[in-house]
């Protein structure tokens, strides 16, 4: 943005042009306020560039007079607020000063001074001020989506929220970048609309949501794509995880747990994840997921950091040894793997870089501690959750997404 002397800057009394176009269509305003749980300004200014605020603090308001002409109160206004405080006018701060002071605001206040006036409301949509959005567990109407994303939005995290109908104005790709929809309530036609205008995605989670074959094709469209979370999603072909699986060469985390899979979609995964993977979770599977797919599946990522194999019930003692191959192996979960003893799972100290193992459900109180015991460095059961490619762990009310803390939110507003 150029910067602009003040030398260049009109006087106070100088007004803004009427042939200026709106990018945000002011029309449209109120209702996008109220979709997101905002009360709408009650007193709107037409031409006029002093904040409603201090205005109000002229003094007790006169008399009310019929006037036919609006202009010229509004004029009146103007001209007894230069006279109790001369030299002092929004209209001489430069459009750098008022960015940086509209960084300060919460989203809701952001949202109110874009009425003020017609130049407050083309710096209110600046780029610079919509980075990080974080609308979670909100009702969102038709057309809000629509609206904010394509202010320059690089971090959208909205788990928990009904989203309406996104009614996009134009058909430009989104800059988002990181993404979190998970367990939103949300039509597949809107969901693929979104995904429809990213290409720029560097993590993602859809965790729990009903998909179809296209949005996954549409995931393929990001080849910068590090983490994806499709735990619990369904709705979808083992064609277009093929196709999906096959464009993403850059995936290092990826989280298939307890997805609405067929032993093809398992086949599929098996054969197609990129060898770049370190950390999976492929649990949920039972008799889908076999002792030959585990020994295909660590050949092809001999770099896996973290593993989550939970609820195979057909893995064995024998594929333990598969396991001590892996030179990075620092996380293992096999939880509810009913036919691995707990004596079998003293080879895994042979693993000099594992930290921490998951056994759920395979070994009794007495067995937990003789293994604690016989395996003093490593954790056993210290975590029933995955971290793999989730957007947000730990605390609950925390606002981060893969670590980028949200500035804009409407979680701490009062009211909601």
């Amino acid at each position: 943005m150029q910067r602009r002397h003040l030398q260049e800057i009109p006087d106070s009394g100088s007004n803004v042009s009427t042939s200026f176009t709106w990018a945000w269509d002011p029309s449209k305003t109120s209702e996008l306020l109220v979709g997101m749980g905002v009360s709408v300004l009650q007193d709107k200014l037409a031409n006029e560039n002093t904040p409603q605020e201090l205005l109000m603090c002229v003094g007790p308001p006169p008399k009310r007079q019929k006037v036919k002409d609006k202009e010229f109160v509004i004029a009146r206004r103007l001209r007894l607020l230069r006279e109790l405080a001369p030299g002092v006018s929004w209209d001489t701060l430069p459009d750098e000063l008022l960015l940086g002071i509209f960084s300060c605001l919460s989203l809701a206040d952001l949202l109110k001074v874009s009425q003020v006036c017609r130049r407050w409301h083309r710096l209110s949509i600046d780029e610079s001020l919509w980075k990080t959005l974080d609308l979670t567990g909100k009702n969102l109407l038709r057309g809000v989506i629509g609206q904010l994303l394509p202010l320059g939005v690089t971090a959208f995290r909205c788990p928990r929220s009904c989203i309406g109908n996104p009614l996009f104005k134009t058909s430009r790709l989104l800059h988002v970048q990181h993404m979190d929809l998970s367990n939103c309530t949300i039509q597949v036609a809107d969901l693929q609309s979104i995904l429809d205008r990213c290409q720029s995605l560097q993590n993602l989670s859809l965790e729990g949501l009903n998909l179809s074959s296209d949005i996954v094709r549409k995931i393929a469209q990001n080849p910068y794509l590090i983490r994806l979370n499709l735990s619990g999603c369904s709705g979808f072909s083992a064609e277009s995880l093929d196709a999906m699986l096959n464009s993403c060469h850059r995936l290092e985390e990826l989280n298939l747990a307890w997805c609405d899979f067929t032993i093809d979609h398992v086949r599929t995964v098996v054969s197609h994840i990129p060898s770049t993977v370190t950390q999976l979770n492929l649990s949920g599977y039972r008799q889908n997921l076999l002792m030959s797919d585990v020994k295909s599946l660590l050949e092809r990522c001999c770099n896996l950091i973290h593993l989550d194999l939970s609820d195979s019930v057909m893995l064995k003692p024998e594929c333990l040894q598969y396991f001590c191959q892996l030179s990075y192996l620092t996380h293992l979960s096999l939880s509810r793997c009913y036919q691995i003893p707990p004596a079998a799972l003293l080879e895994l100290g042979e693993i000099a870089t594992l930290k921490s193992l998951q056994v759920f459900g395979i070994v009794t109180a007495t067995s937990l501690q003789l293994l604690k015991a016989t395996l003093p460095h490593i954790k056993i059961n210290s975590s029933h959750f995955t971290t793999v490619a989730r957007p947000t762990t730990g605390y609950k009310k925390n606002q981060e997404i893969w670590g980028i803390q949200c500035r804009l939110s409407l979680r701490t507003t009062p009211g909601f």
